[in-house]
């Protein structure tokens, strides 16, 4: 594998402030090139965010890096070391599957990983071949450009390519490759390999340039372990706020799958949410349902509370005042993650201001949404366009009673009506990504190679808020069946 300076031309400016830190975290490698690399998907909008040109990245040149074939200028290959805990249970970890370019440094001087998913074997494949396969690559390129339209922090997704390959699981597969752009990969699980190789030294090596990278405000305090601790925290219950309050369900919530930085990372056996239950699980692996979605909450704070482990020696020489203090700052997630909930909550009702009797009308309504078995998504649409026709709420005696106790909550504020449907159209998406539609997208791709299905689908989830007409085709919840419907880890 060469360096392409061609592919200067596409506005590559890349830097590896990451290949600075100790090499114990990540490992220089040869990546495997593709035999028929083909462009299936290309970003053009996040490409001129990063200062590329889209036009250049689609030539044959700029595909052979988005296949791994070539090396951009200025960059380089490596894999990141990472540990984390799988399902409770800890391990080694690493990058599998994945190589670093480095980071992009675009014309507004932000700074994204770009990263290549399934581009072939690593020092931590653990005998797995490093392949990817398009189902879910194109699932997480879908996925995770539908989480960004909904506002939701998240990697974003520049392009996927077909390989030409076929790789084995349970049957043959079509491989493909998937560059990923993430503020960084910084994960708890790094930190948590860090910790435990037990080098304090290279641990406030890799703190510091977390901080830098991340929360640079704190960099020159005295405090600023702490800080940092805290920061994490408060990222994190934001984020899963957010996607409590769309109804999605990440499916795999392992602290190497959990970003510093406070986005949405690995799109595995990830589907939001139709008929509101908060057991809901989809998951093929969890049989306990240790990530459904009532525990996606809980599990955050499991998940922070084994990072501040590895905060311990930095905090304070004294171990016991150090865990004193990650404990007390750990103590702030539960009420930072409900202040965040309730304020979206209020939001969806169209409540700007607040009553201490909002959260119980707030958990009224999803009682009788689950006893209903209502749709998530479409309760609240039909409750911001005012037509509760269909939304399976309508010939009970209690919905009349909660709807009036909300008009009269409504009539408590100065707000017109048309200031609360207009906060209510911004905080309740008309479409989401319907499970059945992006299964009918992913498997129109994979087995008819009829890629319109996604694109189409794409467009309508650009705009997840519009309320237009073009997206009424994606409202409806699937058709019953006795079959629940299942994701499945993409390896």
């Amino acid at each position: 594998m060469t360096t392409n300076k061609q592919t200067a031309k596409a506005g590559w400016n890349l830097e590896q402030s990451y290949a600075n830190l100790p090499q114990t975290l990540f490992s220089i490698i040869k990546p495997n090139p593709v035999s028929s690399p083909e462009l299936l998907f290309f970003n053009d909008a996040l490409a001129e965010t990063l200062g590329l040109d889209g036009q250049e990245l689609q030539t044959d040149e700029g595909i052979a890096v988005l296949a791994g074939n070539e090396i951009p200028e200025g960059g380089t290959a490596l894999a990141q070391a990472y540990a984390g805990h799988q399902f409770g249970y800890f391990t080694m970890l690493g990058d599998g599957r994945a190589l670093l370019y480095g980071e992009q440094i675009t014309p507004r001087g932000e700074r994204f990983d770009i990263q290549l998913k399934g581009s072939g074997r690593t020092p931590y494949s653990r005998g797995g071949d490093g392949r990817a396969a398009l189902g879910p690559m194109l699932r997480e390129y879908l996925i995770s450009e539908a989480m960004h339209a909904l506002g939701i922090p998240t990697t974003r997704s520049l392009a996927v390519v077909a390989t030409g390959e076929s790789i084995r699981r349970e049957t043959a597969k079509p491989g493909a490759i998937l560059t990923r752009v993430a503020s960084s990969h910084l994960r708890v699980g790094t930190f948590q390999y860090m910790a435990g190789l037990r080098n304090v030294e290279e641990l406030r090596i890799l703190a510091e340039y977390a901080i830098e990278r991340h929360y640079p405000e704190i960099a020159d305090s005295p405090d600023r372990y702490l800080q940092f601790l805290r920061k994490v925290i408060e990222q994190q219950a934001e984020l899963i706020a957010k996607w409590q309050l769309v109804g999605f369900i990440h499916g795999v919530m392992n602290t190497d799958n959990m970003a510093i930085s406070g986005e949405t990372i690995d799109y595995g056996p990830c589907a939001f949410m139709d008929s509101y239950d908060p057991k809901t699980v989809f998951s093929s692996i969890d049989a306990q349902g240790r990530y459904a979605y009532r525990n996606q909450p809980l599990v955050a704070g499991w998940n922070l509370a084994r990072f501040a482990e590895t905060l311990v020696p930095l905090l304070d020489e004294d171990q016991e005042q150090a865990i004193k203090m990650a404990e007390a700052e750990l103590a702030a997630f539960n009420s930072l993650y409900d202040s965040q909930w309730l304020t979206g909550m209020r939001a969806k009702l169209g409540l700007y201001n607040e009553e201490p009797e909002d959260k119980a009308l707030v958990e009224e309504l999803l009682e009788l949404m689950q006893k209903r078995q209502a749709d998530y998504t479409n309760t609240f649409r039909a409750l911001t366009i005012g037509d509760l026709n269909g939304s399976g709420l309508l010939g009970t005696d209690e919905f009349p009673e909660w709807h009036e106790r909300w008009q009269t909550r409504l009539g408590r504020q100065h707000e017109t009506k048309d200031d609360v449907q207009e906060l209510m159209r911004l905080s309740n998406p008309s479409i989401i990504p319907r499970n059945h539609h992006v299964e009918a997208a992913l498997a129109a791709a994979e087995f008819q190679k009829d890629y319109s299905v996604m694109e189409q689908l794409l467009e309508a989830l650009s705009n997840p808020y519009a309320y237009s007409p073009e997206q009424e085709a994606y409202v409806e919840p699937p058709a019953p069946s006795n079959r629940p419907y299942q994701t499945y880890c993409g390896t």
